[in-house]
């Protein structure tokens, strides 16, 4: 029983090595406040946990931790609006502390994602991070023709915005 476990706790930790930047990348899609980010971090790591043993590689690795990721943010950022009025979204970075032209302009892409609806930041996040339409489909659970159709609409909203 003991060996079971052990092994099983090995595997996880390799998983999680593995993929640590893509709950990351999940993570700061719902905040720039580094306590918060570690914070959903944790819940994210709690929630693979719980799923670990049921995980019966359906999808790939990297979308079932997409999907835990994004599922566990998504519900923590609805109770979370429910119990603040205002969200404070605080942009100071050390991530983007840099002040050359690329990074400026990266720091005004994500502030603007930022003020997208949950769904759609996490389709254009996932679409950054060159996940295929496939696979974002599989992991916001949309048909891949759908996924095409709400990046046009997302990439104009980003336009538009000031």
């Amino acid at each position: 029983m003991y060996m079971h476990a052990h092994n099983d706790e090995t595997t996880f930790s390799n998983m999680i090595r593995e993929h640590k930047s893509t709950i990351y990348t999940v993570c700061y899609m719902f905040s720039n406040d580094e306590d918060e980010v570690n914070d959903l971090f944790q819940e994210v790591l709690i929630n693979l946990w719980k799923g670990f043993a049921n995980f019966r590689g359906d999808c790939s690795v990297n979308s079932w931790v997409y999907r835990v990721a994004l599922n566990t943010c998504i519900s923590i950022d609805r109770k979370n609006k429910k119990s603040k009025k205002t969200i404070q979204l605080d942009m100071n970075i050390n991530l983007f502390s840099d002040t050359d032209t690329d990074t400026r302009q990266i720091r005004q892409l994500y502030d603007r994602i930022h003020k997208l609806p949950l769904i759609d930041r996490a389709i254009i996040l996932l679409w950054l991070d060159n996940q295929s339409y496939d696979e974002i489909g599989a992991i916001i659970g949309i048909s891949a023709k759908n996924v095409s159709v709400k990046l046009v609409r997302i990439k104009e909203q980003l336009m538009k915005m000031q």
